[in-house]
């Protein structure tokens, strides 16, 4: 299980908050104040460790290797999620962020939330990507993200039924300019071969985040998970999820949608200025349910991002 709570004082020393509310709508730009050093690394460690930590034993289990190898031990070269590549630990960091910003901050709607375990072990593609790496260390290649939603939590009553949950799309960027932050919003920019004009495909966040079923997918990953890891502690709200996940006549739950992008700052943006509009829900936003973004804004992320990676399970 995720257990490890956010490292608060170290968020509240890295990060100038700005946070917004309108009905249902929630803002909070974040943007770095402090440079990234070896205390801030450390301060991250545990709870990247707790989120990883469910992955990090299925996955190891399915290659044959131990959760803890000898630096010469068959297979140390393959460790998850050390030794996965670039691109994808700043994916799965978007991720993590994700919930540790869920966490520690207050969202749209007040809310309590709560992150059982991670769903990172149904990254199938990072599994097949180190099942051969342990096998052949010449095997490297470029990993595919995980499908499905990138982020859930829930919110809980007394009695353990859930009663709202979170779902949400992180995106990490090296530089967070006005055009990535269209793509990712709108879908990439393809060129009409007959009018020679470039227009984005659609396909980016508010399409998907848009057209997104009630329940998706990853609740059913997530009750399968709680079912074979404690199933006791967790009874209520699996029974809550089993109602919501039937195929007729399933009882809606309440939602709520995150979007949140991270990445490098860019000298065109002034400081305290947004990349998504904050002063009211942003009209290309149909869905029925609250609004949260978050935008993290760092100087120096991608230091952070392979010094939090490297030093996982290190000590």
């Amino acid at each position: 299980m995720h257990t490890c709570s956010p490292p608060k004082n170290a968020l509240d020393r890295w990060l100038t908050k700005y946070p917004s509310d309108v009905d249902n709508y929630g803002h909070l730009l974040l943007e770095q104040n402090c440079e990234c050093d070896e205390d801030l690394i450390q301060d991250f460690v545990g709870y990247f460790e707790s989120a990883h930590t469910d992955a990090r034993a299925y996955f190891h289990e399915q290659l044959g290797i131990d959760l803890h190898p000898d630096a010469d031990a068959p297979g140390a070269h393959a460790t998850y999620p050390n030794m996965l590549p670039s691109i994808t630990r700043r994916g799965l960091f978007g991720e993590v962020m994700a919930g540790m910003l869920t966490e520690h901050y207050e969202f749209v709607g007040g809310h309590h939330w709560v992150i059982p375990v991670f769903l990172f072990r149904f990254h199938e593609d990072a599994e097949a990507y180190l099942f051969a790496l342990a096998r052949d260390e010449e095997r490297k290649r470029e990993v595919y993200g995980r499908r499905g939603s990138d982020f859930l939590a829930l919110a809980l009553n007394d009695a353990g039924e859930v009663i709202r949950f979170i779902a949400g799309e992180a995106k990490w960027r090296k530089k967070l300019q006005p055009a990535v932050v269209a793509d990712l919003l709108y879908g990439k920019k393809k060129t009409d071969p007959a009018t020679g004009i470039a227009a984005h495909d659609g396909k980016g966040i508010w399409f998907q985040i848009n057209r997104d079923i009630p329940a998706p997918h990853g609740l059913r990953q997530l009750q399968r998970l709680l079912r074979e890891i404690d199933p006791d502690a967790f009874s209520a709200a699996i029974a809550t999820i089993d109602r919501v996940l039937v195929v007729k006549g399933a009882e809606p739950l309440p939602r709520t949608n995150l979007i949140m992008i991270s990445g490098g700052d860019v000298p065109s943006r002034k400081a305290k200025t947004s990349l998504i509009p904050w002063e009211a829900l942003p009209d290309d936003y149909t869905a029925p349910h609250d609004l949260q973004v978050v935008e993290l804004i760092l100087t120096d992320g991608e230091d952070l991002i392979d010094g939090v990676y490297d030093a996982l399970w290190r000590a």
